[in-house]
């Protein structure tokens, strides 16, 4: 979480709800919040500015921004709702999965036991985004709540931005908000595909090395990732097809890199650096005296 210490400045805050005396001590003179409402549990101000109707403008890519005020007055809450068509198709394709597992867990489920049905539902509750598809009807059997899918679709891409700050347009707020997903994207790639933690080091100048060299790692994959516009998982994947081979005959032994594909070729040109050579190290016999 990061805050505005009297500094002018309006810094993004972690997603997680905020209280009204909350952001009324964040909004003294020369501090301001920027704060990531909850859709699906929102208040009654962020469920108003979602219900709001308006046009929305590009940003950035393919982000549509729209600026929504709900109150009057002193009690005005600016608000800004972003849309990622992206995301947008992400969110259907996800619960359409998860529309389909709870399907499948309750086929001919209408001839259980109560207690076995019971049963059934306190094991979806431990997966909220499974559960809250589900309804129970008045004889107690288990049915896909369309209703809900209806209203969870209404969200999909979608991101609800609070705001105390007027001097922001909503092309800075939209902006500041994508820098924070950047940076918890970050320490999420640090500590689970780089494995950052848990540090298994005593002394302090081990641990730092550690912490470094994760950077390192952290920094050429954003470097990847920028200069090809793919995702880092989908270079790896790539580059692990590539191989080195050891030819071992009676003539001499040579260690030679597996032929390239089209894809593999493309990413050292657009990190600008080279392919790695065709031959690594070779071997002559020794010669018979």
């Amino acid at each position: 979480m990061t805050l505005s210490p009297r500094s002018g400045r309006s810094l993004p805050v972690s997603r997680r709800s905020w209280s009204i005396s909350r952001r009324s001590r964040l909004s003294t003179p020369g501090d301001h919040y920027i704060v990531c409402e909850k859709l699906r549990s929102a208040s009654a101000d962020a469920k108003a500015a979602l219900a709001r109707p308006g046009r929305y403008h590009l940003v950035e890519g393919n982000l549509q921004v729209q600026e929504v005020r709900v109150g009057d007055g002193a009690r005005s809450q600016r608000f800004c709702v972003c849309v990622n068509p992206e995301s947008n198709r992400r969110d259907e394709i996800v619960r359409a999965d998860l529309v389909a597992y709870l399907d499948k867990r309750i086929a001919d489920s209408d001839e259980w036991t109560k207690q076995r049905r019971d049963e059934l539902v306190g094991e979806l509750r431990k997966t909220p985004g499974v559960c809250r598809f589900l309804r129970r009807t008045k004889d107690h059997k288990l049915r896909v709540d369309h209703a809900a899918i209806a209203r969870d679709a209404h969200f999909d891409g979608k991101w609800l931005i609070r705001t105390s700050d007027d001097t922001l347009t909503p092309t800075d707020l939209a902006m500041a908000y994508k820098q924070l997903a950047q940076v918890e994207r970050g320490w999420r790639d640090l500590k689970g595909a780089l494995r950052l933690r848990p540090v298994f080091h005593h002394r302090e100048d081990r641990i730092r090395s550690h912490i470094q060299l994760c950077w390192l790692a952290l920094l050429l994959t954003r470097v990847g990732e920028n200069a090809t516009g793919d995702t880092w998982r989908n270079l790896r994947n790539e580059l692990d097809r590539m191989h080195l081979v050891t030819l071992e005959t009676a003539e001499g032994r040579v260690a030679k890199r597996s032929a390239t594909t089209k894809r593999q070729r493309e990413i050292p040109t657009a990190i600008e650096i080279r392919e790695p050579a065709q031959i690594l190290d070779y071997e002559l016999p020794t010669p018979v005296a």
